[in-house]
Formats: C-alpha cells, sequence, structure tokens
C-alpha cells in the first residue's frame, strides 16, 4: 500500500525532459497559430490570438509537466483554477476550434507524447486548411454590411465607391445618413457588399481610412 501511495505521489521530471516537452509545445503552437493566421476568414482576426494560441500550447504543457501523476498537485490546481473568472466572450466557432486544438497538443507534448502532437498537429491542421479551402471554393453569399463616415465638406462619393469596387464582387448602397446640420459634421454610407475571393476585409478597411476625409470605418458580417 505504501508502494503505491509512493507511486501516486512521486514526480519524476528531467531538465532535459522539460525543456524537450516544451520545445515541441512551442513548435506545435507555431504551427497551429500559422493555420490559424492563414485559414481564419472571420472579420474580428486580431494578432493576440495568434500569441494566445501559442503561449495557451506552452501554459497547458507546463501545467501537465508540474502535475505529473500527483494527485495533490492536480487537486491543488483544480481549487486555484476554479477563482479564475474568465469573462472574455469568444465569438467566433473558429476561435473557440483552435483554443482546443492548442489544448490537446498542451497536453500530448506535456506527457512526452511528440509523436501524437506532431501527428495531431499535422493531421487536424490539414484538414482545418482543407475544409477552409473547400469552403471558400463553394461559398456561401458571405454578405457584409460597411459603414463609411465621412465629413460634410470633404465627402468625395466618387473616392469612396473606386476605393470598394477594387475590393469587392458586388455593393448596393442602402442608406446615407446626415450626422449633425454643420459642415463639419458627418455623412454615413452604409453599403452591403461581398467580397472578392481571396480578399481579406481588413485590407478594404485600411485602404478607405487613408482616404483624408473619411472619419471611421465599420464593418459587419451576420453569420445568419
Amino acid at each position: 500500500m505504501n508502494e503505491i501511495a509512493e507511486h501516486i505521489f512521486l514526480f519524476e521530471l528531467t531538465p532535459f525532459e522539460a525543456f524537450v516537452n516544451l520545445f515541441f509545445a512551442l513548435l506545435c503552437g507555431v504551427i497551429v497559430a500559422t493555420i490559424y493566421r492563414f485559414s481564419y476568414r472571420g472579420v474580428n482576426f486580431s494578432s493576440n490570438n495568434v500569441i494566445a494560441i501559442i503561449m495557451l500550447a506552452l501554459i497547458t504543457t507546463l501545467v501537465i509537466m508540474v502535475i505529473g501523476s500527483n494527485l495533490a498537485r492536480a487537486f491543488g490546481l483544480v481549487g486555484a483554477m476554479s477563482i479564475i473568472r474568465f469573462r472574455t466572450a469568444v465569438k467566433d466557432t473558429q476561435d473557440i476550434m483552435f483554443i482546443f486544438f492548442a489544448l490537446a497538443v498542451g497536453l500530448a507534448c506535456g506527457a512526452s507524447m511528440y509523436f501524437i502532437a506532431l501527428l495531431g498537429t499535422v493531421f487536424i491542421g490539414a484538414a482545418a486548411w482543407i475544409a477552409v479551402e473547400l469552403l471558400e471554393e463553394n461559398p456561401r453569399k458571405r454578405e457584409y454590411l460597411l459603414q463609411v463616415y465621412s465629413q460634410k465638406s470633404e465627402q468625395d462619393g466618387g473616392q469612396v465607391q473606386q476605393v470598394i469596387d477594387d475590393f469587392v464582387k458586388s455593393k448596393k448602397l442602402i442608406n446615407i445618413k446626415s450626422i449633425g446640420d454643420s459642415e463639419k459634421d458627418l455623412v454615413e454610407l452604409s453599403y452591403y457588399i461581398k467580397f472578392k475571393r481571396k480578399i481579406e476585409p481588413t485590407t478594404l478597411l485600411s485602404n478607405l481610412r487613408q482616404i483624408p476625409f473619411v472619419q471611421k470605418v465599420n464593418l459587419f458580417f451576420d453569420e445568419d
């Protein structure tokens, strides 16, 4: 009985093994983050998510190494994590998928299952990439709402229209709204647009913001 108890609370991990685990977690995390970066098709892309994916894989690996086969550490970790409140809402299902992807990779690396970690990273990453490419080959008609706010005194619809035409395959002006009564107030132009294939929405936004009289640009996408 004592031998069983000693085995349960035993923690054996050399510094070299810990380094190798973290190295593979970093490698797999970078691969997962790269796949996320180039397969993301939403409008809420953030470089913080890319960094978070890499760090999540590393942190999960560290947690698994600390716990090892020690039940006391496992229960202690559960108690410590129970006092943390995560209030950040994850709105995109693709973000949730990659969060679990990074967690799974970290678990495998923390358990020194390098082959499983690499195989899972390559296989699941390839599946995600293929799924995105197939979706792009047969895209559902995605319609975005674009709002452009420009100064009344310098508003030039022609320049805005030209920039939009460079990035979209179709557009429809649905609303023109005056905000304020003075010449320095704004005009809101609202469009329904559909992007050309392989166009990043952020590219359109950055080009519109470069127009001198454009003050603000919003882009919305309703998955429903």
